[in-house]
């Protein structure tokens, strides 16, 4: 029987039952994710977790970054029936007041990590602009996102330390996804192969006292524009479209990590600006958590019945050969006066205009 409790709920959007999604496609998935930071380069906390219902697998992770540490508590499970349960292992979401209010728990486990932390958002969740990708004829990117700004109330425990999270001093922003993109086990690359691919991203929410900027830009090797967004967004819903995005970044020499970067805003019939970047604290986020360096644990990888419970602990700067791939950084951002904090968030893997080689 395919049936689950979430058949007894008026949500379905197709002649199907609620465990079966509308595509075959093996890398349909569906995911939480949340950041957590002070708004400093003291600490920043990721959790994700997602479901692969053609897999089979739900997984989560959670990442913490010090000045010292990057301590990673990943955990994976059969999705069985009821996609109303978060739970895998020590982690859960549970959804308080949908779109607004969500709490997010990593129960204390023997890796040093543990938290248990209440999200409210302060802006309306805001409807992304879909992302559709296509390689060597293939679609690999179809999906759709919702985004949102809020703060924190709650602790984190790390070893022995047990620190105060008040919505006062710690913010974050979090988003769902759901569609289409490479997760699970490694497939062949046939014809793939041919062409590795280029991910030159942005992706900077961004949080001021009476606002948010939400901004994504993703260009091609020749710099061809293939997603982007730019919006103002006030508490009481209101939007402003800011145009074209323009994004600066500086790197470090023989590098391609972000020093400080100008992202330029052109409003229609508006007044244009520069936000300035500065990352605080960055965080390596393919590093442990399943986004693809591990050919052992990938987001979808099935893992066996679980749950599975893993943790992963590296110190820097020593182990810092290892930190490679998508940042997820603490960012500080700059304009007309305004001075607000967010995710910074870039990757530069393969050719592009902006550097050589």
């Amino acid at each position: 029987m395919a049936l689950s409790p979430l058949d007894d709920h008026p949500v379905h959007q197709a002649a199907q039952v609620m465990r079966h999604v509308t595509t075959g496609d093996r890398n349909f998935y569906d995911r939480y994710y949340f950041n957590c930071h002070a708004a400093s380069d003291e600490l920043m906390l990721i959790v994700g977790l997602g479901q692969y219902p053609n897999l089979g697998v739900t997984d989560a992770f959670a990442c913490v970054r010090t000045q010292e540490l990057h301590r990673v508590v990943r955990a994976s499970r059969e999705l069985g029936a009821d996609r109303m349960d978060t739970r895998i292992g020590p982690f859960r979401v549970e959804v308080l007041e949908g779109l607004k209010r969500l709490r997010v728990v990593l129960e204390p486990n023997e890796h040093g990590l543990s938290f248990d932390l209440l999200w409210e958002g302060t802006i309306p969740v805001v409807l992304e602009p879909r992302h559709f990708l296509r390689w060597q004829e293939r679609v690999v990117f179809d999906s759709v996102r919702m985004a949102q700004t809020g703060r924190w109330t709650g602790h984190i425990t790390i070893g022995e330390t047990e620190i105060p999270v008040t919505p006062d001093r710690w913010m974050g922003t979090r988003d769902r996804s759901w569609g289409i993109r490479p997760v699970g086990e490694p497939e062949p690359p046939g014809i793939q192969a041919k062409n590795p691919g280029t991910f030159y991203w942005l992706y900077a929410p961004m949080r001021f006292d009476d606002h948010a900027v939400l901004c994504i830009v993703q260009e091609d090797e020749q710099g061809r524009r293939l997603l982007e967004e730019a919006v103002r967004v006030w508490p009481d819903g209101r939007e402003e479209y800011l145009g074209r995005p323009e994004y600066r970044p500086v790197y470090a020499p023989g590098t391609r990590d972000v020093t400080e970067a100008v992202i330029a805003f052109a409003p229609p019939g508006g007044k244009p600006f520069d936000v300035r970047c500065t990352p605080l604290l960055p965080v390596h986020l393919m590093v442990g958590t399943g986004y693809g360096l591990e050919q052992e644990w990938r987001h979808g990888m099935y893992q066996g019945p679980g749950p599975v419970v893993q943790g992963v602990t590296y110190r820097l700067p020593d182990d810092a050969a290892r930190m490679w791939g998508l940042v997820d950084a603490v960012g500080r951002f700059e304009y007309d006066g305004l001075v607000g904090h967010g995710l910074f968030e870039y990757w530069a893997l393969g050719p592009h205009p902006s550097f050589a080689g």
